[in-house]
């Protein structure tokens, strides 16, 4: 099944890096996402990959809601952190992973860190001084 959900996963990506839904390039792509080859041994559980998919539907509402704190409210602060990665990730689910942080508006990565983190760029309101 996971096997399944990579495959789809690539199929995706093509998609929407081609932004051509032709038959010549559902067959490319079909043909493309067969040929990268697969990591056996780091087969992801379908729980990890059901959570990551709902996770991502539930960050489509929030990149609005922070699109419209922007506009209405500035956002001056910046800070850079690091966030670990969740243990047991695959390949795949570490790019959902960071997906899921770049498409909010408020935060995109910089950069992934083999050893398991994810170099977090972030913007906040200014803190009230009391």
């Amino acid at each position: 099944m996971v096997g399944y959900l990579n495959l789809i996963l690539r199929l995706v990506i093509w998609f929407l890096l081609t932004a051509n839904l032709s038959v010549a390039n559902i067959i490319i792509g079909v043909s493309i996402a067969l040929l990268l080859p697969g990591s056996p041994k780091s087969l992801g559980r379908l729980q990890d990959w059901l959570r990551a998919l709902f996770e991502v539907i539930v960050a489509i509402p929030q990149a609005y809601i922070e699109a419209f704190e922007i506009i209405l409210r500035p956002h001056t602060q910046e800070e850079v952190t690091l966030e670990r990665v969740k243990p047991g990730r695959t390949p795949g689910l570490i790019f959902l992973d960071i997906f899921l942080i770049t498409f909010t508006p408020k935060t995109i990565v910089l950069k992934y860190h083999e050893d398991g983190w994810y170099e977090v760029h972030r913007v906040r309101r200014r803190k009230k001084k009391a």
